[in-house]
């Protein structure tokens, strides 16, 4: 399983926690350093069955500095997969993959899943 964070982040330390204390095995991956790239989202959003707009750090200042929330309704899926690949600020963390499971954020009622 891939665990994808940035370790700043208050949730993100919160959820590995909750993975480490439930003894769950993963990868981690910093996602300032190591960004998703483009090929990785299309796959994990097709997978996920999520809406695109759940792989956005709505809360994040470089979506409320872009405006996305006025301009990703009008963007194609093509379009807001390439934005996301730009910069991992961008990109709901944390961000968790196992082979047919793609999570993001971290709410503990959905992770209960993955012990």
């Amino acid at each position: 399983m891939l665990f994808i964070e940035y370790p700043k982040c208050s949730t993100c330390q919160r959820a590995k926690k909750w993975l480490d204390d439930n003894g769950v095995k993963y990868e981690d991956r910093h996602i300032k350093e190591n960004n998703p790239t483009y090929e990785e989202l299309k796959e994990w959003y097709e997978m996920s069955g999520l809406p695109l707009k759940k792989f956005f750090n709505t809360s994040g200042l470089i979506y409320k500095d872009l405006g996305l929330k006025d301009k990703l309704p009008t963007m194609s899926e093509d379009e807001q997969l390439k934005l996301l690949a730009t910069d991992g600020m961008l990109v709901k963390r944390p961000l968790v993959v196992g082979d047919d499971f793609v999570l993001t954020g971290f709410r503990e009622n959905e992770w209960e899943a993955l012990k």
